[in-house]
């Protein structure tokens, strides 16, 4: 049988590394989908309910693995939805390529059905690598170059097909002037800087008295080195969002999430230290970094256009985190004073005891910190959490305490809801025998991931055990954004905007085969995590929760507080509730008993 320009580019991914490929078909695409079907066994492809939740699995799959994530539509409409879930890879520096079909190369040009300028709309998402085929021999050096230029700049890249080429016979590149001869194949390089700027480095850590270490994803695989680095600095060591599986959460000097979402223990080690440590991390806010000036900081990061960015770095080190601190590390002099250490241990010490009588707080009905509060000491070994953005990041990021050897993560530059459920799936995809829970707020399943949940139930009984659990949120409400309209525009809740529909999300779980819990008690929250990990069937838990519970930034600024006032004075609908959560949150906790 001649083999087809479709059946050259499954070849080609294969012989690439590619195993897995998500996405929804269509007539643009179908010569590709024919050619998948001839190689069943050797790429499988996942049927995902939307093409921008199969591109959010191509870079939660990148994210999870390392690996080339890889998504595919049909022309048109099928590669216009891509495009979110593809800036979420790019904005997170993740390999994805995303394969597309086009129309007829004849008719282009010629305002047919379904004919959009590909090449201009992913110039932006994928302008690393984004080219059109328009011969058959032309696409063996592309299929290359998009995967190669993918993987070794950890960029997103995308490959357009005429729907008719991908029938066509496939052509080598012919031996003549005009033509290119590419090769499969790529090696990790070790980025490591030179000594002398690793010395400058040590110097500057080694003078300070104060240090204080950022991780973000870009040192997920470097855990060692920089435990054995905070260890002889001496230094609390905050994470960004992304970073968060860095680092244990039991170990004392750990100060959690930075940020609006993160805790005062890593407010106050940006805002007191003298040497700041930026590794791998892009965290975008520089009002909770140290003040310009402050600190002296040393930045270490593989991308060049990412030092010195958010704070003026006195040493910037393009290196792979790993290996620039297994080289870092002999140069540094071990902190014998211990005093620093042992104040930023104090803070994380007395932020636990908040975090819990926080939680503990009573709430109308669930409190939603008690959600995440009771998961956290009962996750499995080995566990991989997702969460989408919106409030339900607020307690992910605090009240979620991480353990050695578990994965997490969310959309982080893009900040896109409706992520967690696709990421989740592809998760439990990449590694069958983990555990995978979805923490998602109510606005991100009724916008897209209640249909995902149909991707579940059709794939579950293939995975080699069944735990996967999507726990939602349901407080009726657009929480993160109403919060937003009251703390930082000084409006009231604006009930046309923010107000969403109840929908019994467990009942529909139990509609297409998956179980269903619903929980309105608080003494019941434990229980229904217990219930949920002991299922031997995926489990949708619905948390009936407050929306007056406030997602308390790690400082309150008086214009913050200002505005929050003005909010309430116009009439806020929630008014009532609002007071009486914020005032448990904010006195409870520094009460002595915490009044519950």
């Amino acid at each position: 049988m001649t083999m087809t320009v479709g059946d050259f580019l499954v070849e080609r991914l294969s012989q690439w590394g590619v195993t897995r490929i998500f996405g929804y078909p269509g007539d643009g695409i179908n010569g590709v989908f024919g050619a998948l079907s001839r190689v069943q066994g050797k790429i499988e492809f996942i049927q995902a309910r939307h093409e921008e939740m199969a591109a959010f699995m191509a870079s939660a799959h990148a994210k999870f693995t390392g690996e080339l994530g890889v998504c595919i539509a049909t022309s048109g409409p099928g590669a216009s939805h891509l495009i979110t879930g593809l800036y979420d890879a790019r904005m997170d520096h993740m390999p994805v390529l995303a394969i597309v079909g086009q129309q007829a190369r004849a008719a282009l040009g010629g305002h047919y059905q379904q004919e959009l300028d590909l090449l201009s709309m992913f110039k932006d998402v994928a302008g690393a690598f984004v080219q059109q085929a328009s011969a058959p021999s032309q696409v063996r050096h592309l299929v290359d170059r998009a995967v190669r230029t993918a993987v070794g700049e950890r960029r997103v890249t995308a490959l357009i097909l005429p729907n008719d080429l991908q029938e066509l016979p496939y052509e080598e590149p012919a031996r003549e002037h005009g033509t290119v001869h590419s090769g499969v194949g790529y090696s990790k390089p070790k980025v490591l800087p030179y000594d002398a700027d690793l010395q400058r480095a040590a110097e500057v850590l080694n003078a300070g008295e104060k240090v204080a270490i950022l991780v973000g994803a870009g040192a997920l695989n470097a855990t060692d080195q920089v435990f054995a680095v905070a260890q002889k600095l001496g230094a609390g060591v905050a994470k960004a969002l992304l970073g968060k599986a860095v680092l244990p959460d039991d170990l004392p000097w750990v100060t959690g999430s930075i940020g609006l979402l993160g805790t005062e223990p890593s407010y106050k080690l940006m805002m007191e230290c003298d040497t700041l440590l930026m590794i791998g991390s892009g965290f975008p806010y520089s009002e909770f970094l140290p003040k310009e000036g402050q600190a002296r900081g040393v930045q270490i990061d593989l991308q060049p256009d990412m030092l010195s960015l958010r704070y003026p770095m006195e040493v910037n080190l393009v290196g792979d985190a790993a290996e620039t601190l297994a080289a870092l590390a002999p140069l540094l002099v071990p902190k014998t004073s211990g005093k620093w250490r042992k104040k930023v241990e104090g803070w994380r010490n007395t932020w636990d005891k908040t975090l819990h009588k926080r939680a503990l707080m009573k709430a109308d009905p669930i409190n939603p910190q008690r959600v995440v509060h009771e998961l956290s000491p009962r996750m499995p070994e080995q566990a991989i959490i997702t969460c989408d953005s919106g409030s339900c990041a607020n307690w992910y990021a605090r009240d979620l305490q991480v353990r050695r050897g578990m994965k997490c993560s969310l959309s982080g530059g893009l900040a896109s809801m409706g992520a967690a459920v696709p990421y989740a799936i592809a998760a439990k995809f990449a590694y069958p025998q983990r555990p995978v829970i979805a923490l998602v707020g109510d606005g991100a399943m009724q916008m897209s991931n209640m249909a995902e949940l149909i991707t579940v139930a059709k794939y579950w009984k293939q995975w080699q055990t069944p735990k996967w659990i999507c726990a939602v949120f349901n407080n009726e409400d657009l929480n993160q954004v109403t919060w937003e309209q009251r703390v930082m525009e000084g409006d009231p809740k604006f009930e046309a905007s923010q107000n969403i529909p109840d929908v019994p999300y467990h009942l529909f779980a139990i509609s297409i085969g998956l179980k269903g819990i619903f929980v309105d008690r608080e003494e019941d929250v434990a229980g229904a995590w217990e219930q949920a990990l002991a299922s031997q069937v995926p489990v949708v838990i619905e948390f009936k929760t407050d929306p007056n519970v406030p997602p308390l930034p790690p400082h309150i600024k008086l214009e913050q507080a200002k505005k929050f006032a003005s909010s309430l004075l116009q009439g806020d609908p929630n008014q009532a509730g609002v007071i009486i959560q914020t005032a448990k949150q904010v006195l409870g906790s520094v009460l002595p008993g915490g009044k519950k």
